[in-house]
């Protein structure tokens, strides 16, 4: 490969497709090389010349391994979606609507404005449109902002570093930091 050798192309893969199965193949095997292949998410590392059979074999261990780990994913997003819609109460045409709205918005990677009374259930939507998502593995962090003074929410979304103001005596992280890539639901922003 021009510009680019083995590893360097399963970094690339592991950032681009994470969850795809990797055999690593090389003519140039050193233990470095498994070993930061390994480190990197190879299912199996093989060195040329190979065996064709022995290959069949590796290849269908890796391709059993990621059936397996695409019905667990299939299985546990069906467990969420059961539980996360379930705890909204509703039998209207318009909570049906409501529940369309739900999965449609869940696979858009997007912000979402849940508008609603006080008591109207809208974290429980936040949460169940954040539990269908492809975010689902990541964190739900939800935050007040109405229970706090727009100084200390500042703090409180985006954190501070020690000695920006008296009290902050360490570094600390802010809620859009610590949902990680997963979903921060801002409740009574108006």
């Amino acid at each position: 490969m021009p510009d680019m050798d083995g590893i360097e192309m399963l970094r690339v893969v592991r950032e681009t497709m994470p969850d795809v199965g990797v055999v690593f193949m090389t003519a140039f095997a050193s233990v470095e090389t498994a070993r930061e292949a390994f480190k990197l998410g190879a299912d199996d590392f093989v060195t040329k010349p190979f065996d064709v059979e022995e290959l069949k074999l590796i290849v269908k261990k890796t391709l059993e391994k990621q059936a397996l780990i695409d019905e667990n994913r299939a299985f546990k997003r069906a467990q969420r979606e059961r539980g996360s819609i379930k705890n909204i109460v509703g039998n209207s045409q318009k909570m049906q609507a409501i529940f369309q709205m739900i999965e449609t918005v869940a696979e858009v990677q997007s912000t979402v404005l849940i508008c609603g009374e006080s008591g109207t259930g809208k974290e429980l939507v936040a949460r169940a449109i954040h539990d269908l998502s492809p975010r689902a593995e990541r964190p739900f962090v939800s935050i007040n902002c109405g229970a706090f003074t727009e100084t200390l929410l500042e703090s409180e979304l985006f954190g501070y570093i020690k000695g920006s103001f008296t009290g902050a005596n360490s570094n600390r992280k802010g809620l859009f930091e610590a949902a990680n890539k997963g979903t921060i639901f801002l409740d009574e922003i108006g």
